[in-house]
């Protein structure tokens, strides 16, 4: 059995002898347990790369590294000194518990108002405080730290094999702030720049009738859905059970909605222009100022048994079709219905104070006790209406 003393690179304190068996994998092992290291290969005194664990004699001493080229050991000041003074000397780095190795004129030359030139450019000028393998203390994170190293050797971005950092934009982030922090100005701008182009495009599609339906699955029914301000564009939406869901400012245009349940839905501000909701439901429902120009609500329900009254004060309802619709005590006050088709339509003690009623078919409606004042009737059709319109009404 042979038995070496093990240090590690570049330093001829707190030795460890061990027994050399099986293969040069199992004496790295064993130095990075010993040593408390990642050990990739291992030098002899002269500086030799050991490759065959043939090559070992007993009692050997031999310099163990983690991939960083081989430096002699610092046996007295002198040499230390020598090590320190040159821009072109290497330098060994604690940055938070991991090593790296690299050269004066790395750290100082590529940015030279930086704070790590400042920290290597003159010795001791900065005060660099050292551990017991002499390697410089930096309480940053080695992750972030990395790259920035990098960078400094080749001016480019360059990470290790495993780490994506075009597709981590919490890593670019990280980066980013430690080139902060270093002052590495010329890398800020380029890290800037990457991550406005990783963020990803703003996803303005529609959502499709497969994806509201597990939405839906997915929420209990005594909970209320939030979908304002969502985009429906074109969706099929008939026949769903609608109730109580939020679609204020929602995007519904050119949605079919018809036979769907939207009893006491919120569609305030939302865009229903050319929409269909035939045979809707739309008891207690609030469409103040929504767009539904051109929209089909034939034969829908506003009528609440309970006497809440649906509200579409204000909406926009240019040439809709509401043939036949259930709208007993509807709030219409100042909403365009101009060239809407009205006809059949039951507006008992509707409010449609201020409405714009401009060529709109109202025949066969049932317009009794329905509030008209100050309505614009101009062209309106009331042909066969089945009760009579009092002046009282309307006065204009």
């Amino acid at each position: 059995m042979r038995r070496v003393t093990l240090f590690v690179n570049g330093s001829a304190r707190n030795g460890k002898v061990v027994a050399v068996y099986g293969t040069l994998s199992d004496l790295l092992s064993v130095a990075s347990n010993k040593l408390g290291i990642k050990a990739t290969s291992v030098y002899n005194g002269k500086g030799g790369l050991i490759d065959d664990i043939a090559l070992i004699r007993d009692d050997d001493v031999l310099f163990v590294c983690e991939g960083e080229p081989f430096i002699d050991p610092q046996t007295d000041g002198r040499a230390q000194e020598e090590l320190t003074g040159s821009h072109t000397d290497w330098l060994t780095l604690n940055v938070g518990g991991r090593y790296f190795t690299t050269t004066r004129s790395t750290l100082v030359n590529k940015e030279p108002d930086s704070m790590l030139a400042h920290m290597f450019k003159d010795k001791d000028a900065w005060g660099n405080k050292q551990d017991p393998r002499g390697a410089f203390l930096i309480d940053r994170s080695p992750e972030y730290f990395e790259p920035i190293l990098n960078y400094l050797r080749h001016g480019q971005l360059i990470v290790n094999d495993g780490i994506n950092l075009l597709g981590s934009t919490a890593l670019f982030v990280g980066v980013l702030e430690e080139a902060r922090f270093f002052g590495i100005d010329s890398l800020i701008e380029h890290l800037e720049i990457a991550i406005k182009n990783s963020q990803p495009a703003e996803d303005h599609s529609p959502i499709s009738r497969k994806e509201f339906v597990r939405f839906l699955l997915a929420t209990p029914t005594k909970s209320e859905l939030r979908c304002q301000g969502l985009n429906f564009s074109g969706a099929d939406l008939s026949r769903l059970d609608l109730r109580y869901i939020n679609f204020k400012m929602a995007n519904l245009s050119r949605c079919n909605l018809a036979h769907a349940n939207l009893c006491c839905a919120n569609l305030e501000r939302a865009d229903l222009s050319g929409s269909v909701l035939d045979c809707a439901n739309l008891q207690g429902v609030k469409m103040l100022c929504s767009n539904a120009e051109g929209a089909s609500l034939k034969g829908c329900n506003f009528e609440d048994p309970s006497g809440l009254k649906a509200n579409l004060e204000g909406k926009f309802l240019h040439g809709v079709d509401m043939e036949g619709s259930q709208m007993t005590g509807i709030n219409l006050r100042v909403a365009t219905l101009k060239n809407a088709k009205l006809k059949n339509c039951n507006l008992r003690g509707a409010t449609l104070a201020g409405t714009d009623l401009e060529n709109c078919d109202l025949s066969g409606c049932d317009l009794q006790e329905a509030n008209l004042r100050g309505s614009n009737v101009k062209g309106a059709i009331f042909e066969e209406m089945l009760t009579p319109l009092h002046m009282s009404q309307s006065v204009r």
